[in-house]
Order: structure tokens, then sequence, then C-alpha cells
């Protein structure tokens, strides 16, 4: 066993000499993933800002021109025109200049005083859907706040006595920024994607430099074979685990809840999921970039798709709801996320623990058994 541990040892030095002699790697590991982080971070948002907005406004009164005001303050909205007639509103969702147009009715202020209801017609653009139906929530909002605050002004004594009143809070994400959602899933994507990355390639590199016939005739045996290759990927991913961390705490401002250890432990599992799975994929593969094809197109891509990171998977049809049980990505996701945002332990995330360490032998096991030390 001694000697084993020698020969991993020196095995280990041979790869960390191969990474610090190419000038690339420290691009790849280090800076990427920060300068990834910090892009995706900004960019991966569900909330929607600065919707253009088409006024018609029939009215011209001063009720009209309150609400016109409440959207106007909103963050959400940024208004290009306000018009007396909607003839109008077709040109500019056309064009695309305004996203959204409402139109505020004759007699709109003299029907509020009156103490009547009215409707304010909404036309949206639905090209995409996911954002026109956020907007819509950021309308109805404005406009149903506007009614709340006339009802209460013409019937103060009657709004008093309403019977039911709904006393709302948003637990781990108060202000339902996306990004607070977002940034701890990048996290682990990035971690995925990077580490499955560089150990694809572990195998195939050395058959494509002619190396690999000169482990051919050392005493290595296959586990040290493996663990020797996997082990410097593993450490560059828990340097990764740390940069991005830091990132994602200090920069994005993301809160931080949980145990840092714990969230190093899971990762290290999380890891053997990763790394299993890339070097799977380099027993597979001729070529270098055969492996970076392979591991990005029939694993990573699916895995990102079906893990909840960008779909809910209860949305998701039975039969492919019950594929995902199979991808590591998902239940890492919950596990980082309820570190970061819900400060849970092992008490609550065991399962997730536990379903990735079962993942992570089975894809190691699958790849020693398919390595080999004799030359394809």
């Amino acid at each position: 066993m001694g000697a084993g541990i020698r020969r991993v040892i020196h095995l280990l030095r041979k790869e960390l000499i191969e990474l610090r002699s190419d000038p690339r790697l420290f691009g790849i590991v280090i800076i990427a993933p920060i300068i990834q982080l910090t892009v995706l971070g900004y960019a991966a948002t569900t909330d929607v800002k600065d919707i253009p907005l088409l006024v018609v406004d029939a009215d011209r009164s001063a009720a009209s021109r309150t609400l016109i005001s409440r959207f106007e303050a909103s963050a959400n909205f940024q208004i290009v025109d306000v018009v007396s007639g909607g003839d109008q509103v077709d040109q500019h969702l056309s064009h695309g200049t305004a996203w959204m147009a409402i139109t505020i009715p004759a007699g709109f202020g003299d029907r509020l005083s009156s103490g009547q209801g009215d409707t304010v017609q909404v036309i949206a653009d639905g090209t995409d859907s996911n954002s026109t139906g956020v907007a819509l929530g950021y309308a109805r909002s404005i406009v149903a706040a506007y009614g709340a605050e006339k009802a209460v002004e013409l019937r103060p004594a009657a709004a008093r006595a309403a019977p039911i009143d709904a006393d709302i809070r948003v637990w781990f994400n108060p202000r339902l920024e996306s990004r607070i959602f977002m940034v701890p899933g990048i996290v682990a994507l990035l971690l995925l994607v990077v580490t499955t990355n560089l150990s694809a390639m572990a195998i195939v590199r050395e058959r494509e430099v002619g190396t690999l016939e000169q482990l051919n005739v050392t005493p290595l045996a296959r586990w040290e074979l493996i663990v020797g290759k996997l082990l410097p990927y593993a450490l560059i991913g828990m340097v990764d685990v740390v940069l991005v961390t830091l990132v994602a705490v200090f920069w994005f401002e993301i809160p931080f809840l949980g145990s840092f250890p714990l969230l190093f432990l899971c990762s290290a599992i999380y890891l053997l999921s990763t790394l299993g799975l890339g070097l799977f994929v380099s027993t597979i593969s001729a070529t270098q970039q055969q492996a970076s094809m392979t591991a990005t197109f029939f694993f990573l891509t699916p895995m990102i798709y079906l893990s909840g990171f960008t779909f809910p998977i209860e949305n998701m049809p039975g039969w492919i709801q019950y594929v995902t049980y199979l991808i590591p990505l998902r239940y890492f996701l919950v596990i980082v996320r309820g570190i970061f945002l819900k400060g849970v332990g092992v008490a609550v995330l065991w399962p997730q623990i536990a379903a990735l360490l079962a993942i992570g032998l089975v894809l190691i096991a699958m790849a020693t058994l398919r390595s080999s030390k004799r030359l394809a």
C-alpha cells in the first residue's frame, strides 16, 4: 500500500507539472470561472425592468394622470409615449418600440369619483412569453394598488370594515430578486463544466501525445492511475469553489447563511460525479476534441436543461422527471441553495448528499472499469 501511495504521488506531481506548463490552464481554471460567474450573475435573471410602455390616455383627467405617474415611478416600466388615441398601439408593438400598452378609457376619472368601477385595458407583446407574464404581473399590481387606494378614499368606513386582511411575507428572498436564486446555481453549474471538461481530457491527452504507452510499462495499478489522474482536477475544483463563493458573497452580496465546511464537503462529494463523468467520457473518446464534444453535447447540455437550473422540474413531463433523478446537478443545486439561502444542514440535506455520493461512486466505478492501461 505504501508503494502504491508513493506511485500516486509521483503521478500527481507529473500531472501538476504538465498543468503548470500549460499557460492556458490558469485562464481556464481560475480566471474563466470568475468571469463567467460575474457575467452570468448579471445576465441570468428573470427580473424584467425598464419595460417600454405606451400609454393611451383617452380621459386626460387628474385620475388618469395619477395612474400614469404610478407607472412612471416604477423601476419596471419606462413610458415611451402618451397618446390620446389607440391607433398607434399596433405600430409601437409591431416595431418593438413598446412591449406593452395600457389604455385608459374616456370617463375613467368620473366613474372612479362616482364610486363606479372601471377597466384599464392592457395590451402586451407576447413574443417573449416569460417576460410578458412578469410584465403583466407588474402592471396588474400597479393598477390594483391604485384601485385599492381610490376605494379607501371614497369609502373609508367600508374599507376599514373589510373582514379579511392578507399579511404577506416572503422568506429567504424577501425582495424576490432572481439573482439571489440564480447565482448559487451558477456556482454549481461552473463547477460541473470546468471539472468535467478538464477530467475528460485526462486519458485522451496521454494517448494523443504518446505518453500513455510509457504509463503502460510502469507498475501503476488501475486505481492508482485513476486517483493520480483525478486528484489534480479535484484540487482545482476546490480552489474554484472558494473563488466563486467569495465572488458570489462579496461582489453580488448573496447571503451565505449556512456552513462553509459543509459546502466544502458537499462540493467534494459533488466532484466525485463531475470528475467520474469526465473520466468516463475520456475512456470512450479517441481525441481531445471528441472528448470535449461528447462531454458538452451528450452530457453537460442535457444536464443543465434537466437539472432544474433553467426550467422547473415540476413543469416537465412525468417520464422526464424520472430521468432527472440521474443528474447530479439536480441534487447539488438543492444543496448549494439550501446552504447559501436557508442555512440548512445535514439533517435537511442528507437525501441529496446520499444521492450525490451514490451517483459519484457509480460513475467512478464505471470509469475505472472502462479505463485500461492497454493502448487502444
